[in-house]
């Protein structure tokens, strides 16, 4: 029952987000849209950024990081919902959206590297590669969603995964170089 609540806040929120800017939707808005009381808004989410930021955790969830045909599927997913990303990544007075991306991936890769290698801590180079990885990647995905209009998600995703440091191309997709 509470994630369907939140589903149905979420979807009034990405109806707002068509019509203007994060910065101008207020939380009775996003009540108004979703027919819900406050209280009700304010037991699923502190406020309005923590509700972006669940938009984009729900929907990043069901992808599989380590698979190039999962990340184009969700990199899609993004250009459909174009404009609540736009106006997600503009946003910068209190939330960059960028920041709880870069957390929650440097933390998903982080796991499954963990899990593959069977240990409980990385070495330091490591978690440096995952962290420049995320930083990449998203800033790339960013990059493209917000400005670059021909280049397909085929192309973007290809490109991200061939980009990824040596190292952890043979944790995650046990590659050796010899």
């Amino acid at each position: 029952m509470a994630e369907r609540t939140r589903i149905w806040i979420a979807d009034a929120m990405r109806r707002l987000m068509e019509k203007k800017p994060l910065d101008k939707i207020r939380v009775t808005d996003i009540c108004r849209e979703a027919e819900i009381g406050r209280p009700a808004f304010y037991y699923h989410f502190k406020d309005k950024y923590d509700l972006v930021t669940w938009i984009f955790l729900y929907s990043v969830h069901k992808t599989d990081i380590i698979s190039v045909s999962s990340a184009v599927e969700h990199l899609k997913q993004m250009k459909k919902d174009f404009t609540f990303y736009k106006r997600a990544f503009e946003e910068s007075s209190q939330i960059a959206l960028w920041k709880y991306i870069f957390e929650y991936f440097v933390e998903r890769y982080t796991k499954i590297a963990k899990l593959k290698l069977g240990s409980r801590t990385l070495e330091e180079p490591i978690e440096f590669a995952i962290r420049l990885y995320c930083y990449g990647t998203i800033g790339i995905t960013q990059e493209w969603l917000l400005r670059d209009t021909v280049t397909p998600a085929e192309k973007i995703a290809s490109l991200m995964f061939s980009s990824m440091p040596q190292q952890l191309r043979e944790i995650y997709f046990e590659e050796k170089t010899d």
